[in-house]
């Protein structure tokens, strides 16, 4: 009988760069169309997405790329 291994984007680098990507892109999108939520909470643990969206209004022409690169690259079954 062969063993279930499950792998979560924490252990997994390919998923955690993915999952981090997906966060960055979301982020930019919601504070693009509704600003206020994301500029009301600049601090404490709500900060990290308004952390998030910064990156990506900054460095959307890399963060394109790498989402391009992932979706290439994806050698997922």
């Amino acid at each position: 009988m062969e063993a279930v291994r499950f792998m979560t984007a924490l252990f997994n680098f390919t998923s955690l760069l993915l999952v981090i990507l997906l966060l960055v892109c979301t982020c930019a999108y919601v504070h693009q169309i509704f600003p206020t939520i994301l500029d009301r909470n600049k601090t404490g643990v709500m900060g990290i997405f308004w952390k998030f969206a910064r990156v990506g209004e900054r460095l959307s022409p890399y963060i394109s790329l790498c989402c391009g690169f992932m979706a290439v690259g994806n050698d997922s079954p």
